[in-house]
């Protein structure tokens, strides 16, 4: 129950494919100066992909206003916060006033 279980070990493959496979025909670098023709072309380059995100004057907008509702939401629980330690200090504070007068009452009677 406690002893850990392994998986198997993965292998590789033992009839003779190798996972990379070596290039066909005669490569060349750009500047050969030979009197022939390379047999392999240089692959088409790429589509230059654009942008994911576009803005648009609507998705402008929802994204003021969402920021602004963040911005809002944010404010209010900071506010609360702060609301809920001044309460906190004013009540602790009250309370030492009460108790410092109960002791000083209290020593005064004695």
């Amino acid at each position: 129950m406690f002893t850990p279980k392994y998986p198997t070990p993965d292998t590789a493959p033992t009839d003779g494919q190798s996972l990379v496979r070596p290039l066909a025909g005669l490569v060349h670098p750009p500047a050969c100066d030979c009197h022939h023709t390379p047999t392999t072309t240089a692959p088409a380059p790429a589509p230059v992909a654009r942008s994911a995100v576009q803005l648009t004057p609507g998705t402008l907008a929802v994204a003021v206003a969402g920021g602004t509702a963040v911005v809002l939401v944010v404010g209010a629980v900071l506010v609360s916060m702060l609301l809920a330690v001044a309460i906190t200090a004013a009540s602790v504070a009250i309370c030492a006033v009460v108790l410092r007068s109960l002791l000083s009452n209290h020593n005064a009677q004695r």
